[in-house]
Parts: C-alpha cells; sequence; structure tokens
C-alpha cells in the first residue's frame, strides 16, 4: 500500500467541542501540546464532543494528549462516542487511559537551599575527580609516545621542534623579563619598608635573591606560559579539531601525539628552564637597582652580598621545579584543545579552562615542593 504523507495534527474549536485532525504522533507531540495549552478548556465536561473523524496516524504521546483534553473517565466511553474509530485505536486509547487514571501526579521535589549547595559542591568534586583522571590518563599517553620515540631519531620532529621553541620561548622573553624585573623591583621596595624599622635595609640584598632563586623566577614564567602559550596550544589543536583535521591524520596513519603533543612538551620543557634563568636574573636586577638608587647600597656591595650569602641550592631548587611545570602546562594545554568539540564556543570553553587548569596546578605543585624542601632543610 502506497504511503501517505504525514499531516500535522491539529486540535480545532468547533460548536459543542474540539476536534482532532491529522496524525497525533511524537514527531507533532511538543507543537500540540503548546495548541491544548492554549485552547483547552478549564474543565472536561465542556469538551464531552470531541471529533475524532479526521484523526490520522495516532501513537501513544498522541493518545496521551487526547486524554489529557477530555480526562480519562470519558475516554474509557470512547467506544460509545466514536464508533468509527477502530478496534486496536480504541484498545490503545482505553489502556493509556486506565493508565492514567490510576496514576498519581509526580510531587515536585523540594530541597533546602543547603542541600543544594551540597548538591552542587558533589557535582563540583565529581567533575574535579574526572578531570584529574583525564589528565593522568593523557600524562601516562604522552610518556608512552615519548618513550617510543626517543631512541627513534628519524621520527623526531625536529623542525616543529625548533618553531615551537621559537613561539614559546624566544618570542616571550620580553614580557618574562620586564615582568620580573619589576616584580624585583616591588619586592625591595616592600622588603626595605619592613627591614628599615630594623636598621637592616642590608638584608634587602638576600631578601630578593632568594626570593627569585627559589620562587619568583620559576612561578612567573611558569604563570606566563600558562597564559600565553597554554591557551595557544588548546587554541590551535582545538581549532585543527573542528576542522577535522586530526582525523585526516589519523586516516593517513600519523600519530598526533607524535606530530601535535610531543614537540609542544619537549619545547616548553626546554623553553621554561631558560625563562626561569632570564626571570631570576631581570629579578634580581630590579632589586638591585631600587637598593642602588634607594638604599644607598652599591652595585658593587650588592653583587657582593649576592656572591657571598647566596647557597648554590637555592638556584638549583628554583631551576629544578622548571621542566616540571613545563611538562604540566604542555599536556594540560594539548588536553584541553583534544576535548574541545567542533564549535567555537567549545574552543573558546577549553581555553580558558586550560589557562586556569595550569595556573591552578603551577601554584599547586610549587607550594607542594616549598613545604617538602623546607622539610628536609632544602
Amino acid at each position: 500500500m502506497p504511503q501517505t504523507a504525514s499531516s500535522p495534527g491539529k486540535l480545532e474549536r468547533q460548536a459543542g467541542g474540539l476536534r482532532a485532525t491529522g496524525d497525533w504522533t511524537l514527531p507533532h507531540h511538543q507543537r500540540l501540546r503548546k495548541t491544548i495549552e492554549q485552547q483547552r478548556p478549564g474543565h472536561a465536561a465542556n469538551t464531552r464532543d470531541l471529533d475524532l473523524k479526521g484523526l490520522g496516524e495516532l501513537d501513544t504521546s498522541g493518545a496521551v494528549l487526547l486524554v489529557e483534553i477530555i480526562g480519562p473517565e470519558r475516554m474509557l466511553e470512547v467506544a460509545n462516542w466514536a464508533p468509527e474509530q477502530p478496534a486496536e485505536r480504541h484498545a490503545l486509547l482505553l489502556a493509556v487511559a486506565g493508565a492514567m487514571q490510576h496514576s498519581d501526579p509526580i510531587p515536585t521535589p523540594t530541597r533546602s537551599p543547603a542541600v543544594a549547595a551540597l548538591g552542587e559542591i558533589g557535582r563540583i568534586m565529581e567533575n574535579l575527580g574526572r578531570q584529574q583522571l583525564q589528565l593522568l590518563g593523557f600524562i601516562g599517553l604522552t610518556l608512552g609516545s615519548l618513550a617510543s620515540v626517543l631512541l627513534k631519531p628519524w621520527r623526531w620532529r625536529v623542525t616543529a621542534l625548533v618553531a615551537h621553541i621559537q613561539q614559546t620561548g624566544l618570542n616571550a622573553i620580553p614580557i618574562v623579563a620586564l615582568l620580573t624585573f619589576l616584580v624585583g623591583a616591588v619586592v625591595a621596595f616592600l622588603g626595605a619598608t619592613v627591614l628599615r624599622d630594623f636598621g637592616a635595609t642590608i638584608f634587602t640584598v638576600n631578601l630578593v635573591a632568594y626570593a627569585f632563586l627559589r620562587e619568583f623566577g620559576v612561578l612567573l614564567a611558569a604563570i606566563m606560559l600558562a597564559g600565553r602559550t597554554a591557551s595557544a596550544f588548546t587554541a590551535q589543536i582545538g581549532s585543527m579539531k573542528a576542522n577535522e583535521e586530526i582525523d585526516a591524520l589519523r586516516a593517513q596513519g600519523l600519530s598526533p601525539m607524535e606530530l601535535l603533543v610531543l614537540p609542544r612538551v619537549l619545547a616548553m620543557m626546554i623553553s621554561l628552564p631558560i625563562l626561569t634563568f632570564i626571570g631570576m636574573l631581570s629579578g634580581i636586577a630590579g632589586g638591585a637597582m631600587v637598593c642602588v638608587l634607594a638604599l644607598d647600597i652599591s652595585l658593587t656591595q650588592f653583587l657582593d652580598i649576592l656572591q657571598r650569602d647566596t647557597p648554590l641550592r637555592h638556584f638549583l631548587v628554583g631551576l629544578g621545579k622548571a621542566p616540571i611545570f613545563a611538562f604540566l602546562i604542555a599536556v594540560i594545554g594539548c588536553l584541553e584543545g583534544f576535548k574541545a568539540s567542533g564549535s567555537a564556543q567549545s574552543v573558546g570553553e577549553h581555553t580558558t579552562s586550560s589557562v586556569v587548569q595550569s595556573i591552578f596546578m603551577v601554584i599547586l605543585i610549587d607550594a607542594l615542593a616549598a613545604m617538602f624542601f623546607m622539610e628536609m632543610g632544602w
């Protein structure tokens, strides 16, 4: 039998009641419900004469709407007031009316604000835990890919590595140097303000040296790269995924980990220690400027105290944290790029997420390392 074209269901008002025409099926459910809300009378008694002669196709969703119009009790008598309908349609309407007649309305759940807040905290913690598990899995995948490529020089992406070193390291030198120089000057001013009351302004040199060799040099450089480079990694990989370029790489038998992730991770691990060293020198230079101009400490005296009273371990502690921070920043940036979907909004959201996660992880690891080194006496 040839298929007839689908006719959208309609609910029309006529003298003495309503008239249902067309197909009352699931594809038209939402529109029909809006129509019912607009035309349904306040009492079922007003719809005692519901004309079903023009009714086309009918499924369970349409039967539910018809029962809601005239009520379950009236629909149980459908064989009397709509005898023209086939027996299988009578059976469907009777089954739906019987089920709705004995069903109780679902109470609207009410929760106290405290319970709702706890539920929201639970959802946030669940998402955070899932996020950290994904990060751990991606770190393992990155290390596995690195181990498989390390002893095979013909698979190294040297050109991509050098390009990313220029983008992440060389191009970031001016902003890192300027930022650490200014922060070094601020730290020296604050230290001198406090130490002046004790007649110990000479120890401002030690304060600036310790602060930038151990903490500020690597921390400021890492935060700058987290905002500048992690977001770039996410946007680049996310855009490639939106344009299906990553699928094209896989279709050609190429590994996205080797082509996209490893060059970026290695470039960051090379660039951040260099930027950390530059940040240390710039921060100490900023502190030296304040000492020379405001504290009557000559440059020769500043360098002499710096060389005499600053152990080498402070420099090694600060520089040793740089590769770890670089690895985490690069991995988070690449992971968020792979998690982005095909829309521009998703790329933007994951770019923001990569920056927030990178800065959070850098500060968290730095705090844990500071407590560890303090306990070890380093």
